[in-house]
């Protein structure tokens, strides 16, 4: 079984424009013409993988080439972010790059966390380019009733 894949120039072009506005830091503009498609190959985030057990959930996040000095995470009001920057490497006179496929740039990923997770007993480590993100369970906060007094 053969596996064609049909080129498609003018996503070429566009990805390529994507990588020399984030170089010199603009941005293109939101207009008619932009991509439709949410999931774009051009746009940077780090994959992940969320496991849930008895106790607590795992986030471990792909981030290869980065250090954990590169990556900030921050829990606030029920919401886990992900934030951080893989610089390129200095471009230098003897070389000439044939290909760039490897992604750039600052990312942000947010993920709301569910009633039962205790905000601060967020752990993290980082190895081998993977950050391991361990939050505990807590028990489901309670809805707390007001008496309401009728005058």
């Amino acid at each position: 079984m053969s596996n064609l894949t049909r080129w498609n120039p003018v996503s070429d072009f566009e990805e390529m424009m994507d990588r020399y506005n984030r170089f010199f830091g603009l941005s293109r503009s939101q207009g008619a013409g932009e991509s439709k498609d949410l999931f774009r190959r051009s746009d940077w985030a780090p994959a992940v993988d969320i496991k849930e057990s008895k106790d607590g959930f795992t986030i471990d996040a792909e981030l290869p080439g980065m250090t954990r000095d590169d990556v900030k995470v921050t829990v606030h009001d029920g919401v886990l972010t992900i934030e951080g920057e893989r610089k390129q490497e200095e471009e230098t006179k003897d070389k000439k790059h044939h290909r760039i496929e490897r992604f750039y740039g600052s990312f942000l990923r947010r993920f709301t966390l569910p009633d039962n997770v205790d905000e601060g007993s967020v752990k993290a480590s980082f190895k081998n380019g993977v950050l391991s993100l361990e939050l505990k369970k807590s028990e489901p906060r309670e809805p707390k009733a007001i008496e309401v007094k009728v005058e």
